[in-house]
């Protein structure tokens, strides 16, 4: 019997998700952050910003989440890549986080990254 796993999303920032980056995946599971620019009821696409990044969201498997334009959502779900690098999250996951303060969510991240990074090289620091 075959399993079907779910992964968790990895944390990462709008601006980690281009060609070149290590995040940038079919498939892969990622959980993003951002401000809602805009919402289409009639297709279920969102598209959060951070900065001068974008990411458009398809929210046609999340329930009972209600949409404000200018409110902080953070989503986890699984990256599609089109031929023309453009992006969509197929969010499985989704939630309103206002309040957050990005910055610090921002160097949180970093933190985070360089604990890991740090961790990766010298297991025996643990």
């Amino acid at each position: 019997m075959a399993s079907l796993e779910i992964k968790s999303g990895t944390l990462v920032s709008l601006e980690d998700l281009h060609p070149s980056s290590p995040f940038f995946k079919q498939g892969a599971s990622v959980r993003v952050t951002g401000k809602l620019r805009e919402f289409f009821i009639e297709t279920g696409l969102a598209t959060i910003i951070d900065g001068d990044c974008t990411l458009k969201i398809s929210t046609e498997h999340l329930r009972d989440l209600t949409f404000q334009v200018g409110s902080v959502y953070q989503f986890i779900g699984e990256l599609f890549i089109q031929p023309d690098n453009e992006v969509v999250l197929q969010a499985r996951v989704g939630r309103n986080v206002d309040g957050i303060d990005l910055n610090l969510y921002h160097q949180s991240l970093l933190l985070l990254r360089q604990f890991q990074a740090n961790h990766l090289n010298n297991p025996e620091t643990t």
